[in-house]
């Protein structure tokens, strides 16, 4: 009977392991090629300084946190219909994070 819980127990872990899906390093060499390619020039022009990486770094800006900045990649991949992939949107805010924002994640 205890063998057949443990059994039991053990295939239910061995599943629920299975079941989460298993995570790359972001690639931040993907990430800085899809920020040059599909984000500098719209920050660029909406600096107003055609300096593309000043938004980042704006006094005024909206990204407080590691969440704040996920959630903005995602809208601009959304609303700008960039067609980045997840684990491309992955890779953005892991190169923005460690180029511009410094969260600890």
């Amino acid at each position: 009977m205890k063998m057949t819980f443990l059994r039991s127990v053990a295939a239910v872990s061995f599943g629920a392991l299975i079941a989460v899906p298993a995570y790359a390093t972001p690639d931040l060499a993907n990430g800085k090629a899809i920020d040059k390619q599909k984000c500098y020039a719209c920050h660029a022009k909406k600096s107003g300084f055609g300096n593309g990486d000043m938004i980042y770094t704006r006094s005024d800006g909206k990204v407080k946190s590691m969440a704040d900045l996920k959630k903005m990649v995602a809208l601009c991949n959304t609303e700008l219909r960039l067609d980045l992939f997840p684990e491309d949107e992955v890779d953005v805010t892991a190169f923005l994070n460690q180029q511009f924002y410094k969260f600890k994640p």
